[in-house]
């Protein structure tokens, strides 16, 4: 008996897009309307549409004859998704009919002491909204979550574009609360520059305690303080790289959800500043996130929007360092040629040397940084013999004081000589790695030494993996 071919899948076309009742139902959000329309401007039958979305033709028959309403988020963005809507034309709706409802709060959304505010997802992106955002990363994981959407594909790719399109709103306050002093910002500056180095070199720890308390003062002041518009966009600026280590710090302690809640709040913070290097800044962890945790297709996307956003900015370090993120989207998902042709442009651009308007927050990247991300990618593509090379590289050129990154890339490279078959060279990373994680208080950290301990275990009973295999597990143990 012949097989029954598969129904060929149809494709929207990009004119459809363009009709004003297509736009209209995407603008309400009524997708009985929107199928319809899209059905009518595209030649398409409910079945084909269907196909496209995922959903019973039942199901879609009485959405659009109104007996039916999609209200469930995540199915709501699978049918955009699947339409294949363009992120542009999508602004999520300020409040969803799944998701509770917030006490009213004062101020402009800003919400009071100990009390969330759930964000509208789309525009306008106002000061006040901004400040709510900054409210919610202090929370952290205090509140509860159950009120708040975890953005991802779509969800994140539409938040991501408004951060690229939205104009900065001014931000100046004169009210009763103290005047802000040049000399305050350059101290409240300073204070985030400390953290940084002090994460890199001792890892997480006790950090994001720190840097919750740092940005609730911030926090307070953009609320209460009296400042002009140009102390209001530096105060908006050194929030943003705040919430950016906060959001660091919470993902490398493995506490993500408080993590994104952080960065999503920089995002915001670095949009009102009007810098968009602290925007990318922000993206950038959260690519990490996505690749590390998440899905791959979110780095990705969310490096291509910033490197967009920063084109006219002279920053090759900037640049450098968000093709090697976005490098590490595409080896998570198999993408080689893609993966090869960004870490060959990150080469590229911080061959350049520096430039004054690298931000000042990126002084870790160098060559040995590009080396190390270059070396992770071949070790996620599958290739841990040009892996270790990378590593080798890297090590030779970083920061002798980082330990935690040190750390890091010598447990990839432990992996990558040892699933090479290089049994003394990969012995030797891993003594290495044993002495850089004492004190190195990184729960991420633990997690790839972890991973290197099992790529030991391959080696057998011998005395050597043996006794590095004990050491890493009291190691493990005693970081838990």
């Amino acid at each position: 008996m012949a097989a029954v071919p598969s129904p060929v899948r149809q494709e929207i076309p990009a004119r459809v897009w363009l009709d004003p009742a297509v736009r209209n139902s995407l603008a309400r959000w009524d997708f009985g309307q929107l199928s319809k329309s899209v059905r009518e401007s595209a030649s398409l039958r409910q079945e084909d549409v269907a196909a496209l979305t995922g959903v019973s033709q039942g199901y879609l028959s009485m959405l659009e004859a109104g007996s039916r309403r999609l209200t469930n988020i995540d199915k709501a963005l699978d049918f955009l998704v699947g339409l294949g809507v363009p992120a542009d034309l999508i602004s999520l709706p300020r409040r969803l009919a799944t998701t509770p409802q917030p006490t009213p709060v004062p101020s402009q959304d800003t919400g009071e002491s100990g009390s969330a505010v759930l964000l509208d997802l789309g525009l306008p992106w106002t000061a006040g909204r901004m400040v709510a955002a900054l409210h919610n990363a202090v929370l952290g994981e205090s509140m509860d979550r159950r009120r708040f959407l975890t953005l991802s594909g779509t969800a994140l790719t539409v938040h991501i574009h408004h951060w690229g399109i939205a104009d900065p709103e001014p931000l100046n306050r004169a009210e009763k609360g103290g005047r802000i002093t040049g000399e305050l910002i350059a101290h409240l500056g300073g204070t985030v520059d400390q953290l940084r180095h002090m994460d890199a070199s001792t890892g997480s720890g006790s950090l994001a305690d720190l840097a919750r308390a740092h940005l609730s003062l911030v926090e307070g002041m953009l609320r209460h303080a009296s400042y002009d518009e140009a102390t209001g966009r530096s105060l908006a600026a050194i929030a943003a790289d705040t919430a950016t280590q906060l959001g660091w710090f919470h993902f490398d302690a493995g506490r993500h959800a408080a993590a994104q809640q952080a960065l999503l709040g920089a995002l915001r913070a670095a949009h009102a500043s009007g810098d968009p290097r602290l925007g990318a800044g922000a993206l950038s962890y959260l690519a990490i996130q996505s690749y590390s945790d998440g899905d791959p297709r979110d780095a990705v996307g969310a490096m291509q929007a910033a490197r967009e956003k920063v084109r006219a900015v002279n920053s090759p370090s900037l640049k450098a360092m968000l093709l090697t993120r976005q490098a590490r989207g595409h080896a998570r998902l198999s993408e080689r040629e893609a993966c090869l042709r960004a870490l060959g442009a990150a080469a590229e651009f911080a061959a350049e040397g520096p430039s004054e308007e690298d931000p000042g927050w990126l002084y870790w990247i160098n060559s040995g940084e590009i080396a190390g991300q270059a070396g992770s990618c071949h070790l996620d593509l599958g290739e841990p013999r040009e892996a270790a090379v990378k590593f080798e590289a890297a090590h030779a050129s970083l920061n002798p004081a980082d330990r935690r990154t040190r750390a890091l890339f010598e447990a990839r490279a432990a992996s990558a000589h040892l699933r090479s078959g290089e049994s003394e060279a990969g012995f030797a990373a891993v003594e290495s790695v044993l002495e850089l994680a004492v004190g190195v208080q990184s729960p991420r950290l633990h997690d790839h030494l972890g991973r290197t301990a099992d790529d030991l275990r391959s080696f057998g009973d011998g005395s050597t993996a043996r006794e590095l295999i004990e050491r890493a597990d009291l190691l493990l143990t005693q970081g838990s």
